[in-house]
């Protein structure tokens, strides 16, 4: 108990201190931002601050804050460490400085921001990487939440693609309408679902630990799953969101184009990651206790184990109003997601968003794509397992892109002390990644089979700090060539 209650008190302190720190580094003034610039009616629509904190919360809290700490949890208790001191001095300022710096370029997409700070030789591959990326996302968040509402709300009967359907068609309609139409004013719902759930799910926790301290602690069970994978990389690829997840970088910018204001920036893009690092540490610590209460469940999938963690501590009801809400987090996720893949496409090819056809018109091949994706990822088990771990350690490649892009704009400030607060997690995220493709087989998701069978993991992380030290050093190149 210990651990769960230090680690969220911890998120809370270092939203007030260090959240300052970096607020006081990044500078928000009064200058005005694209929703007052430059309304457009569409995308840059002013709203209140509090659905924006909203918007973006759900934003960013898909499944990965609980499907990924319910994996992740089998690392042991070491996770309730890390998730807060990694969502503090990573993925927060992570949240914080993308955000900032698309209020700064009139609501930019993350491949224009690139584009400017690191190159247009990486950003033009980069930007199709993340487009990838953001449809992987849609896919993934559709398929989630279709067979939580399958295996739990209509378990008698085969509904999986009608869900499938459903949620594929509400994300389309929240690509196409104005941000204010639809996400606008259905999120602060979704916002108090999943707020209540969290409640919810905490409070029997804390009950449940204090009458038997004993479910908190490292199942037995866990030693298997440690053997077969090392914390680093693979903590930080399974637990993205609650730590630091790319995907992030990609919806801060729909939320930047609805701000009235820069100096909201703190509390929308660093406080709302740390509230999803609580909700990552509540899930966690569940996790931790279902796997002592019954050892059955780590052989099963995570959204399975999401519903016994919810059926156990808070019964069919609100158990029932539980997994709804995490089947909100994903549909959150999933819609903003085919919204962000729209926006960059348009950006990248120069296609005006205000009239409705050409929205359309962008909209069509990532429709396409999307349904190829939904077809092929459920064909069978590891089709879909193949379509997560491509979507993880691309999704960490985003976060290690946008935090050396925000070094080199600090960098052009003259923040050359102040710069290595996106500099060392940067290089930290660039070490991840690099590690984990370079030493997982291909078989686990290994791009293009570049080293078939995996590298010796000592060797994979030798070769990962000479990557990330080369970063480094082409980011402070970059940073020079600005101010020349």
């Amino acid at each position: 108990m210990t651990w769960f209650l230090g680690g969220i008190a911890f998120l809370i302190i270092g939203y007030f201190t260090y959240g300052k720190i970096v607020e006081k580094i990044l500078g928000p003034d009064d200058r005005p931002p694209p929703a007052i610039a430059a309304p457009d009616g569409v995308d840059c629509v002013p709203l209140p601050q509090w659905k924006n904190m909203l918007i973006q919360l759900l934003n960013i809290a898909g499944v990965g804050p609980v499907i990924g700490v319910i994996l992740g949890i089998k690392f042991g208790k070491i996770a309730l460490l890390i998730i807060p001191l990694g969502c503090i001095f990573m993925g927060a300022v992570h949240d914080f400085v993308g955000g900032m710096m698309s209020l700064r370029e009139g609501g930019a997409n993350l491949p224009k921001i690139v584009r400017k700070y690191l190159g247009s030789k990486y950003a033009g591959g980069f930007s199709w990487v993340m487009v990838v990326l953001l449809l992987l996302v849609v896919a993934v968040f559709i398929n989630v939440p279709a067979n939580l509402i399958d295996k739990t709300v209509f378990p008698e009967i085969s509904f999986f693609w009608w869900a499938v359907g459903l949620i594929f068609a509400y994300y389309i309609a929240a690509t196409l309408f104005p941000v204010d139409k639809i996400i606008g004013r259905v999120y602060p719902v979704f916002g108090a679902l999943l707020i209540i759930g969290s409640i919810a799910i905490s409070a029997a926790l804390i009950i449940a630990g204090f009458k038997n301290p004993e479910i908190l602690n490292d199942c037995e069970g866990f030693a298997k799953f440690k053997a077969s994978n090392p914390l680093f990389p693979c903590l930080f690829v399974t637990i993205a969101c609650g730590i630091i997840s790319g995907f992030h970088a990609t919806q801060s910018p729909i939320v930047a184009r609805t701000m009235t204001s820069e100096r909201q920036a703190r509390s929308t893009f660093f406080g709302m990651m740390v509230l999803e690092g609580i909700i990552a540490m509540i899930w966690a610590t569940a996790a931790l206790a279902i796997y002592n209460i019954d050892g059955n469940n780590l052989s099963l999938n995570g959204p399975t184990v999401l519903g016994n963690i919810s059926k156990y501590f808070l019964g069919s009801w609100m158990g029932g109003v539980t997994i709804f809400a995490i089947v909100v987090l994903a549909i959150t996720s999933g819609d903003t997601a085919l919204r962000s893949a729209r926006l960059s496409i348009a950006e990248m090819f120069s296609i005006d968003q205000v009239n409705l056809a050409r929205r359309i018109l962008t909209c069509v091949p990532l429709i396409v794509i999307v349904s190829l994706l939904l077809w092929w990822s459920n064909q069978n088990a590891k089709s879909f397992n193949n379509l997560w771990n491509y979507f993880a350690w691309g999704n960490q490649m985003l976060s290690a892109t946008t935090l050396m892009a925000a070094t080199v704009w600090l960098l052009r400030q003259g923040k050359k002390c102040a710069s290595l607060v996106t500099l060392l997690p940067g290089m930290f995220m660039t070490m991840v990644i690099t590690t984990f493709i370079l030493w997982t087989p291909g078989t686990g998701g290994q791009p293009w089979g570049l080293v078939p069978g995996g590298l010796n993991l000592n060797f994979a992380i030798s070769l990962s700090a000479i990557v990330a030290v080369i970063f480094a050093v082409f980011v402070f190149i970059r940073a020079k060539k600005g101010n020349e």
